[in-house]
């Protein structure tokens, strides 16, 4: 029997309802082999997460930046509450060790289950938002998302790196960059990319990713190290 307390005490928060938290760290997969069990997954908890999420972090830098314009202000919050933060927070909590999942899911460490627990993270702030209030929630928010806002505007982490590497090398350069597709393995539903980045029609650094998207963004992020543009 897992004890949810301690996980309580990592979040910060000792839940009136401790069927709610239980719920957040339950897998549709899970009810598959308990449906015996009256349990909900928590996608519902998942859906109210995301919608607080975002209307907290969007508060925030609406008030914490009052000049800066709206797509400058959506590139913070992207990069403040996406899925890479979303995970390290989860594994900030060790969060997989109260996950409620199916044997199969369970043996599952690849990107997939990366998703679900970074998903199970905005369960979460559901959870605590319908048990404990839209206070309770924000401050869970701004303990484990908002604190880095400083280091993302600094260190310019809101920039994804394509853009970041279009813009140095039409400044430096004098270019814009192009990418192709070198190379394609795997089935349709298990396809990964290799993409070259390239700067008069040479390749500057290479990326490989599960969707071309990602591949160019690696090697966007190669290439910005290759080229010692910070």
């Amino acid at each position: 029997m897992i004890d949810f307390t301690k996980l309580e005490e990592k979040i910060g928060v000792k839940f009136k309802n401790i069927e709610l938290l239980k719920t957040a760290l339950t897998h549709r997969s899970y009810l598959n082999e308990h449906r015996g069990e009256n349990m909900e997954h928590n996608e519902r908890l998942e859906f109210l997460g995301d919608a607080v999420l975002e209307l907290v972090s969007t508060y925030y830098l609406f008030t914490k930046f009052p000049n800066e314009t709206e797509g400058v202000l959506t590139s913070y919050r992207s990069a403040i509450v996406n899925t890479p933060s979303l995970l390290s927070i989860a594994q900030d909590l060790d969060v997989n060790e109260f996950l409620l999942l199916s044997k199969g899911e369970s043996k599952d460490t690849g990107r997939a289950r990366d998703f679900i627990i970074a998903n199970v993270i905005e369960a979460i702030i559901g959870a605590i938002y319908l048990d404990q209030g839209y206070e309770k929630a924000s401050e869970f928010i701004e303990n484990n998302f908002l604190q880095k806002t400083d280091d993302v505007v600094e260190k310019q982490l809101w920039q994804d790196a394509k853009s970041h590497f279009q813009e140095k090398a039409q400044e430096i350069e004098k270019e814009t960059p192009s990418y192709e597709i070198i190379k394609e393995v795997g089935p349709d539903h298990n396809k990964r990319f290799r993409v070259g980045v390239l700067l008069k029609n040479k390749i500057i650094a290479e990326g490989e990713g599960i969707s071309k998207q990602e591949a160019e963004q690696v090697a966007a992020k190669k290439a910005l190290e290759a080229k010692q543009w910070g």
